[in-house]
């Protein structure tokens, strides 16, 4: 299973939410660049980054930053955050960014998402925030009124094959994952569970690779020093 650090980006800066409330926010890394590299020496393969600016207003203010970490780190980035045109995703391509996570459009713009496998394929992967079950959107502050399980059954119909599942209850609260649910969402054929939100240690990631996750996305556990990055890594292998 993958271990994925997270960097989330706004205004610049290297932050962390509680539960996604951008009222919450609080810097937690004055380099983003520097932090990238430094999960890079510590084994990681992937780096899962945030554009909380674009999730927020749909479109990105990052980008100088992520093409930087792309630039001058091997780390392969799994970009999030603003991404509902073609255009965004070009850009974001145009950064180096290895994997495209669509979020708001994939609930809001289904032919949009059609067309974003079409060109990129596996590349793009489609992100499911979930609020006592309901799918989220916009920064998580509008309801789709979706179930998290039903949508996912329905872009994994489409071909998407990564789902990144974020359980907002959980998220920045080191918790504990939502392992029912990431269960749940593991029985799917053909996709690619990603889990994201409560992670609070070792434990927690050896119980999501039990169930059959293809990696987890680990944050503010790193940055409060709950987690070893290079110890995690050994553990999921």
């Amino acid at each position: 299973m993958h271990v994925i650090p997270a960097i989330d980006l706004k205004d610049g800066s290297c932050v962390r939410l509680r539960k996604g409330d951008f009222g919450t926010v609080h810097k937690v890394a004055d380099d983003a660049l520097g932090t990238a590299l430094r999960f890079e020496s510590d084994g990681a393969e992937y780096l899962h980054v945030v554009d909380l600016d674009g999730a927020l207003r749909g479109s990105g203010k990052n980008g100088e930053i992520i093409r930087e970490i792309s630039g001058r780190c091997g780390l392969k980035i799994e970009l999030g955050g603003g991404l509902r045109t073609m255009e965004a995703l070009k850009a974001a391509d145009s950064m180096g960014v290895s994997r495209m996570v669509i979020g708001s459009a994939a609930v809001e713009d289904p032919a949009f998402l059609s067309e974003a496998l079409k060109e990129y394929g596996e590349r793009i992967a489609v992100g499911i925030d979930a609020e006592k079950g309901i799918v989220r959107t916009s920064g998580w502050i509008k309801s789709s009124r979706l179930d998290y399980y039903e949508f996912a059954k329905q872009v994994a119909k489409v071909g998407v094959k990564y789902i990144i599942f974020t359980d907002i209850d959980r998220d920045g609260m080191l918790s504990g994952p939502s392992l029912d649910s990431l269960e749940r969402l593991c029985g799917l054929k053909g996709v690619n569970i990603i889990a994201s939100g409560g992670i609070s240690g070792i434990g927690d990631l050896l119980r999501i690779k039990e169930i059959g996750a293809y990696g987890a996305i680990v944050g503010k556990a790193l940055y409060a020093g709950l987690i070893n990055l290079k110890e995690a890594i050994a553990a999921c292998k």
